[in-house]
């Protein structure tokens, strides 16, 4: 009986693998098998003839994971990177909040140094207001008295008003009040001379005061119109005449010489 296998032609016993042209009967030969034509195929290993691959049993050891004293490592080891990241942001947002503070407290603080100022300019416009008022009353009681104690004053007024008219002017008046007309004639007789000026009593005119006449023009010299000026230049408007007291303010027993002396001396509003 014969081999079947030396009754194959060569090549016979290989599927699809055709005998390259011009290659000898009976001899082998040498390719490349593509991965198409092996099929499931594994590689080689010692001992493995005949036997199927293994899996890894459940008994087999597997490797071992972190211990306890490296867990609790990484466990500190996170809880230090969370506690310098807390500690970082939570000293960002303080800076925040302390510029954020800072820049309100600075706004209020202006806000109240500049209200701060307004009223104090405020006080001391009412302070030099009350100060200036206070001193035209006292200038006021001081003039009077001096118009009272040196009725002469009126020669020196007579003469200014005099002086103030034009050289030119004609027709000049000088008018003054009935107990100054003597005053004036005695101590202003000579510019009223030079003049040519015309002296006349005139009971509405005040004692102190006089008025100028003329062609030109007029003088006023008046107490009231040179208090008006004085006064307006301070900035107030306080009338060199105070109002009479009112029935109001009079005393009721009008019999006692002390009650009226008192009312006599008592100043008005304007006073």
């Amino acid at each position: 009986m014969t081999n079947s296998s030396e009754r194959r032609p060569p090549g016979a016993g290989l599927l699809n693998i055709p005998a390259p042209e011009g290659s000898k009967a009976g001899l082998s030969y040498t390719r490349f098998i593509p991965r198409e034509e092996l099929g499931e195929v594994q590689p080689w290993q010692p001992g493995s003839f005949g036997a199927r691959p293994t899996r890894p049993s459940h008994g087999e050891q597997r490797p071992k994971g972190p211990s306890e004293q490296e867990w609790l490592a990484r466990i500190e080891t996170a809880r230090q990177q969370a506690y310098e990241e807390g500690y970082r942001d939570g000293m960002a947002a303080l800076e925040g909040f302390k510029k954020t503070h800072t820049s309100q407290v600075s706004a209020r603080v202006g806000q109240l140094v500049q209200s701060f100022d307004a009223q104090w300019a405020q006080l001391e416009d009412q302070m030099a207001l009350a100060v200036s008022r206070s001193a035209v009353l006292l200038a006021r009681q001081v003039l009077r008295t001096e118009l009272g104690t040196r009725p002469a004053l009126v020669q020196v007024v007579a003469t200014e008003a005099l002086n103030a008219v034009l050289m030119s002017a004609r027709q000049v008046l000088v008018r003054v009040h009935p107990d100054d007309l003597p005053l004036v004639a005695e101590g202003a007789g000579e510019a009223l001379q030079a003049r040519g000026a015309r002296l006349q009593a005139d009971p509405s005119i005040q004692r102190g005061g006089c008025s100028v006449e003329s062609d030109a023009g007029t003088v006023d010299a008046t107490i009231e119109n040179r208090w008006t000026r004085a006064v307006q230049a301070l900035g107030h408007a306080l009338p060199w005449q105070t109002a009479p007291l009112t029935a109001a303010q009079l005393p009721v027993d009008q019999g006692d010489p002390a009650s009226t002396a008192q009312a006599n001396d008592t100043p008005n509003a304007d006073a």
